[in-house]
């Protein structure tokens, strides 16, 4: 009998190779909807996971909850139970005052300013989105077209989200061109690269995370439910892609 994975409590046998990954479990089941032959695989923790097909190839999707380390977790054991392609659909603060909120981002690579991947691998690692999920994201989202702006660079993972007597490195990181600050994608990026599996991300943007752009922070508008819902489809139809 194939042994459970323990947190995720998937049967392996039952996880396809081309997962989504999210955040929010209400997303997963969001994203899992739109599948044909959509099926629940387990629920437990912030780890909800559903399969089912998408333009006749077999697809996960799979909430890991927010912050690296319990991301982490999800993402080495869908490794473990033999996903080959992960596609993180998530949510980010943009650091560009053009990369307004309701737009895109495809991320290349993260700065890794997170806890968690400076207790995997040495200083300087880096944590690169791979090269074919990116082109299959870029092709895709020009694909689905629309009116909502898609941009392609640089992200920041950070672990945390409201601040303290440190201040954030938001000005630093936003002088250097980074596009958008999130959570997870160090972790995915890195876990990835080490297993040898190919992962990448594509962000929503609900905010501005610079201070001197941000305005009342509301990630529930109609522009970012509708940025969410366009980069769901367009993870999908790039990861059918792979």
């Amino acid at each position: 009998m194939t042994k459970q994975l323990p947190n995720l409590k998937i049967n392996p046998e039952n996880l396809p190779e081309r997962v989504i990954v999210c955040g929010d479990p209400n997303r997963a089941k969001k994203i899992a909807s739109l599948l044909t032959e959509s099926s629940l695989l387990a629920e437990n923790r912030e780890y909800h996971s559903y399969s089912g097909k998408w333009n006749g190839k077999e697809v996960a999707v799979v909430s890991h909850g927010v912050g690296a380390p319990g991301a982490a977790v999800c993402f080495e054991e869908l490794i473990m139970g033999g996903a080959k392609y992960l596609i993180r659909v998530g949510t980010a603060g943009s650091y560009q005052k053009e990369i307004t909120p309701g737009s895109i981002v495809i991320s290349t690579a993260s700065v890794s300013t997170d806890g968690l991947t400076k207790q995997i691998v040495p200083p300087g690692f880096p944590a690169v989105s791979d090269r074919y999920i990116i082109e299959a994201l870029c092709h895709a989202a020009e694909d689905f077209g629309g009116d909502i702006q898609v941009k392609e660079g640089i992200t920041l993972t950070l672990d945390a989200f409201y601040s303290g007597v440190i201040d954030f490195p938001h000005q630093l990181y936003k002088k250097a061109g980074v596009l958008a600050v999130e959570m997870e994608n160090a972790a995915l990026f890195v876990i990835s690269s080490l297993k040898g599996v190919k992962s990448g991300a594509i962000l929503a943007i609900d905010g501005y995370a610079d201070a001197e752009l941000r305005e009342e922070y509301d990630p529930h508008t109609e522009l970012v439910v509708k940025a969410i819902e366009a980069e769901a489809q367009i993870a999908l139809n790039a990861i059918a892609r792979l």
